[in-house]
């Protein structure tokens, strides 16, 4: 476990995304690595990278909230922010990857996670309906899409209607969206992480394109390969025929 993520791979891909103004807490928090590594990780079926990955950027975070001199109840919510960041990238990844794969990253990230930073209820609000999550299911797919969005859920609905209905209904409006815990782009790098670790260049090519469409840079975007690719071979994965570059 030492060997597979270790203190150099993670201090190194900590620098592979560009981030511009950001500082302080911010550049801790919203530099997307340690998602991506996390969804690498678990999506490489190895789990045990992922409560490696969580307290790196947890210690991180708590030496920047120091030195901010941050109070005991705000430090406390960037922290639980953090961890939900974490949790909601898995979950989102495993309907990728297996939930199976999933659940065992879980397992190996609540064994390290601090009992005040673990959730107790769902963030999902049980109320929504199954007709609301068709229309933000709809809207999020659009949004990423973008000019495409009829040409691939066109495909979905044809190969199975049933596939159609559960990418838009399952995936989008209760998977990837339904919470705020982390932005458009953001799933969308997560998506790509899960995908480069699964050897499904199609799916790849599809989500580095919606990454730029969710405002990510061309830069930012390769970065996202560059960190998802790292992680994985890292993890043992080996690509059939590459991984396909930005379009």
């Amino acid at each position: 476990m030492a060997d597979l993520a270790t203190k150099e791979l993670l201090d190194h891909l900590k620098t592979v995304y560009p981030l511009s103004s950001l500082s302080g807490t911010d550049a801790v928090i919203r530099n997307p690595w340690y998602i991506i590594a996390a969804v690498g990780f678990s999506s490489s079926n190895r789990p045990e990278g992922v409560p490696i990955v969580f307290q790196s950027v947890l210690t991180e975070l708590k030496l920047a909230q120091a030195a901010a001199g941050l109070g005991a109840e705000e430090a406390h919510a960037q922290q639980l922010y953090l961890a939900r960041r974490v949790r909601e990238a898995i979950l989102k990844g495993g309907l990728l990857c297996g939930y199976s794969r999933a659940i065992n990253s879980f397992i190996a990230l609540h064994q390290v996670m601090p009992e005040e930073l673990r959730d107790k209820k769902t963030l999902r609000d049980m109320s929504t309906t199954m007709e609301e999550y068709v229309r933000n299911g709809e809207k999020l797919f659009r949004a990423m899409y973008k000019e495409t969005a009829d040409t691939v859920q066109g495909l979905l609905d044809e190969i199975y209607p049933d596939m159609g209905w559960f990418s838009n209904t399952v995936g989008y409006g209760i998977t990837y969206g339904a919470t705020d815990v982390l932005s458009q782009v953001e799933v969308s790098y997560i998506l790509v992480a899960a995908l480069i670790a699964m050897d499904t260049p199609r799916q790849i090519g599809w989500h580095l394109a919606n990454a730029q469409h969710g405002g990510a840079t061309r830069e930012e975007a390769a970065a996202v390969r560059q960190i998802a690719m790292e992680v994985a071979e890292k993890s043992g994965i080996q690509w059939r025929d590459g991984v396909p570059e930005l379009a």
